[in-house]
């Protein structure tokens, strides 16, 4: 792996299988009673987070912890960013302590490419702005390959379908994950209305080969795995659709569209989710749905992150 975990752009499809191996073994740390491992003993991971977060920010400070790292929260809230000190003024004040790594999330894009070359610390990009969310992405491919396997080996994404619909124009998650499933072999279709379409999506959708359309119940049929993206009411400075019930007649994952797909076809949500707008509370706690299990696979993963990019050959000392 790079020194630093900007993009799904900084790792290879052989890189992402490492991590998934190591990944796969972290998982049974969960299972055990004493979850805890010496590999990052005596290394400083910070969390530094400039947006809300649960999932992400636990998962790396759990994950961290569990491998004997010194993790430590700092929230822009409760940093001298709130006095108007610079995001360089920060970052450059927190690497001056020493630390191994800093996993940040930020407002900006392109904000934690920045600060890659302000400090010494290895960066993990935790989410910038509308670019990239790079571990979420690895999570999701991580736990539909665990729902495509059998007997405990991860199965493969060679052709698998998989359906990414919703807010497309504002999510990072989309991005990181249209980079990931394709360089896995993964077939796939994103959905959105054309006012959440992002602009220019065409010629990108034509050079990494994925397909686009506006019409959820043409798409759905054909799924091997869906996907449901939050409407970032958020980052929406206007109108983007009518009203919330038009989007989900339109978009949501209803009950009705639930029955349309096999029982066998997974239900993904990297969270936080808008029950009743871009999916149903039958399909968020179907039997089908992996919800869950992305939250498990997720510390999994960031563990395995943390230890190649701290503890793995090539880490940095």
């Amino acid at each position: 792996m790079k020194r630093h975990l900007l993009s799904i752009d900084d790792v290879s499809a052989d890189d992402v299988a490492t991590l998934f191996e190591t990944a796969a073994e972290m998982h049974d740390v969960q299972r055990r009673q004493v979850k805890k491992l010496p590999a990052l003993r005596g290394r400083t991971v910070i969390n530094l987070f400039f947006e809300d977060s649960t999932r992400t920010r636990s998962s790396f400070e759990i994950a961290g912890k569990w491998l004997s790292a010194d993790t430590i929260n700092i929230t822009g809230k409760g940093s001298s960013a709130s006095k108007g000190e610079s995001l360089r003024d920060t970052v450059q004040t927190i690497a001056a302590m020493g630390v191994d790594a800093l996993v940040m999330r930020h407002a900006a894009s392109g904000a934690a490419l920045q600060v890659s070359q302000w400090v010494d610390a290895a960066v993990i990009n935790a989410g910038d702005g509308t670019h990239e969310h790079p571990s979420q992405a690895l999570l999701d491919a991580y736990t539909l390959q665990r729902r495509f396997g059998s007997e405990g080996r991860l199965g493969s994404l060679e052709g698998r379908h998989v359906v990414l619909v919703g807010d497309l124009t504002h999510s990072r998650v989309f991005r990181s994950n249209v980079l990931c499933l394709t360089k896995l072999g993964a077939r796939v279709s994103v959905v959105a209305p054309p006012t959440l379409m992002p602009s220019g999506v065409e010629p990108w959708s034509k050079e990494l080969g994925f397909a686009t359309s506006y019409d959820l119940d043409e798409v759905l049929p054909t799924a091997d795995a869906v996907m449901m993206l939050r409407v970032q009411r958020e980052r929406m400075g206007g109108g983007y659709f009518p009203s919330a019930r038009e989007y989900t007649v339109g978009y949501g994952l209803t009950r009705d569209r639930l029955a349309t797909l096999g029982p066998d076809v997974p239900i993904c949500h990297p969270g936080p989710m808008n029950r009743g707008l871009e999916i149903a509370a039958d399909a968020a706690d179907a039997a089908q749905s992996l919800v869950l299990d992305q939250v498990s696979a997720g510390l999994a993963v960031r563990m395995s992150i943390l230890y190649h990019l701290l503890a793995g050959e090539g880490s940095t000392s």
